[in-house]
């Protein structure tokens, strides 16, 4: 059927100043665990490796096999995931299909040379009755070697931190749709610092349009703070949108990760990094092409306690009364965990104007311009996914660890837009393609589980209620960033957009938008 979609172009850029003080956030093996990246930023946050058992004894992650070492690995604090688990959360496993006959494309840079390897074995713990994966790692612009491991963030340097990236990214939507075809795009170079790596991606981005069946569903788990384009923005972004155009009039799905760190947006500056005084929107997030994936905190069989706001003790080693926990709950929040910090993304555009299908909700965005994100998926760490991984082992453990992040949420939700197109031509209909205008045509309801505030414990941290980013004070405990974020709101909000898809419900709503 045919489909005309009206999106606003781009309109004139605002200059912000910036604040002087450094982002939030530590090196990946620091006792916080957060690598801040900047400008084209990953959105994966990976758990820290935490020796320590928990007061009682017992541990909140126990991994399903050995890593190469023959260790089983656990955290004490940190709660995860399995396939299984994911699945069951989300009602993804009373869905009676798997995918079969469709495409999702991961786009990272680089990717990861262990990437089959990997999957395999993830594929081995989770689904051994099922096939083999159907996976394909390709290099569009060619493969270039992997040099100057662990040396810097830009460049082949930084493979080995884009390998996470890109290992989350197969291994999760994978998990959600384990008979579609996974295909890994890699695009050197693997640019972190500005948007000179973006006509790399989009060449990319192109050639995948150009190459895979209609109905492909692509996800991109990278992005910038819209300032970053500068007075550029009215050309640059109206020239990547004719590529997402491209994608939707072919009949493509198109997703990116909202971002981890609420409304604050980080500039690279000659001595480190610096943060806009104002809220900003991550992109490619923004664009109205594109379907924003923002983060929630799924807590399955757990229930977070946190009775104090310092997160570590003095030694470096967690605090048992901020990470407490309770057994047994099914609670999902908006993503908010202080003690990384990091938050989900989500904010107004300051460069789209409100597109025609966000009409409804233009009382919430408070403006005329482009809210986002659209929807969202379990993004927190604590409460992460175990993603099997085993590239460049003088850079990280081989074996599982505990990812969270926007980076595991958008991958996920391309599983499920993948399970619902493969009914799509079960029953000879076209492809969802376009997601945008079939998302606020559904609306809130029972296609989604509605993310309102939630409160757990007593201390300040467990009120989780928007998507302002923390920050460290002197004394190790942690309060409300300067820059201010979005409040949670029962029916959509620039926090978790319309919440997170129940499967079956999600997928019978969309379909029935579709086909109207």
């Amino acid at each position: 059927m045919s489909r005309r979609y009206v999106v606003p172009a781009v309109i004139v850029a605002i200059t912000v100043a910036m604040l002087g003080a450094t982002t939030p956030g530590a090196d990946a093996s620091s006792s916080t665990g957060q690598r801040v990246v900047l400008r084209l930023q990953r959105r994966a946050v990976q758990a820290p490796e935490t020796p320590e058992r928990a007061a009682d004894g017992t541990n909140a992650c126990t991994a399903p096999t050995p890593d190469p070492s023959g260790i089983v690995k656990t955290y004490a604090y940190y709660h995860c995931y399995t396939a299984q688990d994911i699945r069951a959360a989300y009602g993804v496993d009373a869905v009676d299909n798997m995918g079969a006959g469709q495409t999702i494309v991961l786009m990272d840079s680089y990717g990861s040379p262990t990437a089959a390897a990997d999957l395999q074995a993830f594929h081995e713990a989770f689904f051994p009755e099922l096939p083999d994966p159907n996976f394909d790692a390709v290099y569009p612009n060619g493969y270039q070697p992997f040099k100057n491991i662990g040396n810097g963030w830009s460049g082949s340097s930084g493979a080995a931190g884009w390998s996470g990236e890109a290992t989350l990214d197969i291994e999760w939507s994978y998990a959600i749709a384990p008979l579609a075809h996974i295909v890994l795009v890699g695009v050197p170079p693997a640019e972190t610092y500005g948007v000179q790596g973006l006509p790399n991606l989009f060449k990319a981005l192109s050639w995948v349009i150009a190459t895979y069946p209609a109905g492909t569903v692509i996800s991109q788990s990278f992005g910038l703070a819209e300032q970053t384009f500068n007075g550029a923005a009215p050309v640059k972004l109206s020239q990547f949108d004719t590529v997402y155009q491209a994608a939707a009039e072919k009949g493509d799905t198109v997703l990116a990760s909202s971002g981890d760190n609420g409304t604050t947006g980080t500039k690279k500056a000659k001595k480190g990094a610096l943060s806009y005084t104002v809220p900003t929107a991550g992109w490619p997030a923004s664009s109205p092409w594109v379907t924003a994936v923002g983060g929630t905190q799924l807590q399955y069989g757990w229930t977070w306690a946190p009775t104090s706001d310092v997160p570590f003790l003095a030694d470096g080693s967690n605090n048992p009364d901020y990470f407490a926990s309770t057994p047994g709950g099914d609670t999902e929040a908006v993503w908010n965990e202080t003690w990384l910090p990091a938050a989900t993304g989500g904010n107004a555009s300051a460069y789209y104007s409100m597109p025609s299908f966000q009409s409804g909700v233009g009382s919430v965005i408070g403006s005329d311009h482009r809210g986002n994100p659209d929807l969202s998926w379990n993004a927190a760490v604590n409460g992460g996914v175990l993603v099997w991984i085993t590239a460049f082992p003088t850079y990280q453990r081989p074996g599982w660890h505990v990812y969270g992040g926007t980076s595991a949420s958008s991958p996920q939700v391309a599983g499920l837009v993948a399970l619902a197109n493969e009914q799509q031509a079960t029953d000879g209909e076209a492809p969802l393609g376009y997601l945008n205008p079939l998302l606020y045509s559904v609306g809130s309801g029972a296609a989604f589980r509605d993310i309102v505030p939630v409160t757990e414990g007593t201390a300040a941290s467990g009120v989780l209620a928007d998507n302002t980013l923390w920050t460290y004070l002197a004394d190790g405990s942690v309060a409300p960033g300067p820059v201010a974020g979005n409040p949670t709101l029962a029916g959509w909000d620039m926090t978790t957009g319309f919440g997170s898809p129940e499967a079956a419900a999600f997928i019978a709503a969309v379909r029935a938008a579709a086909n109207a």
